[in-house]
């Protein structure tokens, strides 16, 4: 028989992937700052287990090789493998154990339905495992449209997704629910599919990606991003969704620990002044530690000691996240954790 798992965020990991920003994206004059973010993550991440670092091209490997924030750390590799932007979750391998075998899935990646380029980031998985550096498991591909952020497990055999991400919006539209669902129980190894119809925050284009809205924390507990002020206009939708999660019980037939983080004052594009998707619920898990998003905001604080209190056996770091921001992004969106092979 065949018992396959896709363990949860907080389980023992390799490494994790992060993907440089490329000269050429769509960073404009924002490049140098999300590379500053995402040089700020991988130093933090080496100091807990490796990291893996792809580069698009030479001029990416050079800009690597000049970051000071980047010298020196033993921990780092770069490998060069192209790509369209550096959102790792969503095209890097979504890794199960089939029989205790490593499997790296390859989910087709489509830009977010169709919004942007994404030929290159659908070959993405391919490409990383072919450079040899995340050890022993076979490439397994799937067509059905998946990306990383849009699902979470709690590894009990639990799984928590959006309605309007995975069958309702741009994606899968000849799929059904109950077809979905029997899709990510046979790929993933889940018993149960939660399915979330509310939820959003605005500016957010993964049409509802689950990793900014409700996270497992533990078998049993859901941190989700919440919204007190009634003149906010995320506050209808994220209690919808505070209402949804209350009703959701897990295989015991018992309701979820509910753990609700507070929402930063609101953070506009320089630009064009629309609102961001800013939040507190992409985080990032790793061996030892916790990495928060910070946006130089009071509610900083506040989310750092509720997730501290999640945490009680991990560090709790934060990196300034309002350059990934402001393409839409988080640290959670551009990490994606290699699960350490058993024992």
């Amino acid at each position: 028989m065949t018992t396959r798992i896709l363990p949860p965020e907080w389980a023992p990991q390799q490494a994790t992937l992060l993907v440089w920003p490329r000269d050429g994206a769509d960073w404009g004059n924002g490049l140098a700052a999300a590379r500053d973010a995402i040089a700020a993550l991988a130093a933090i991440l080496c100091e807990y287990q490796p990291v893996l670092l792809a580069a698009a091209d030479s001029e990416c490997r050079d800009s690597i090789a000049a970051h000071s924030a980047l010298a020196g750390l033993v921990a780092l590799t770069v490998v060069e493998v192209p790509n369209d932007d550096i959102w790792a979750r969503d095209t890097g391998p979504i890794t199960v154990f089939d029989n205790e075998v490593r499997r790296f899935l390859d989910f087709r990646f489509d830009g977010w339905g169709g919004q942007f380029a994404a030929t290159r980031d659908d070959a993405f998985t391919a490409a990383v495992l072919a450079t040899g550096t995340l050890g022993d498991g076979a490439l397994e591909r799937h067509e059905f449209t998946l990306e990383g952020g849009s699902i979470e497990v709690n590894g009990a055999g639990a799984l928590l997704t959006t309605e309007r991400c995975l069958i309702k919006g741009r994606r899968n539209e000849d799929i059904d629910r109950d077809s979905a669902a029997t899709l990510l129980r046979d790929a993933l190894g889940v018993d149960t599919v939660h399915w979330l119809a509310s939820g959003d925050l605005i500016g957010d284009d993964t049409d509802g990606h689950i990793d900014t809205l409700a996270r497992f924390v533990a078998t049993d507990t859901i941190a989700y991003q919440g919204c007190r002020d009634t003149d906010d206009a995320h506050y209808a939708s994220l209690a919808a969704m505070a209402e949804e999660l209350a009703a959701l019980t897990n295989a015991e037939g018992l309701p979820y620990r509910l753990v609700e983080l507070p929402l930063p004052s609101p953070i506009h594009d320089p630009d064009d002044g629309h609102r961001l998707p800013a939040g507190y619920a992409n985080f990032l898990i790793a061996n030892g530690c916790v990495v928060i998003p910070a946006f130089d905001d009071p509610a900083d604080k506040a989310a750092h000691e509720i997730i501290a209190a999640l945490f009680p056996d991990r560090d709790i770091r934060a990196v300034d996240s309002r350059a990934l921001i402001r393409q839409h992004g988080g640290l959670h969106c551009a990490a994606m954790q290699i699960p350490a092979e058993h024992s």
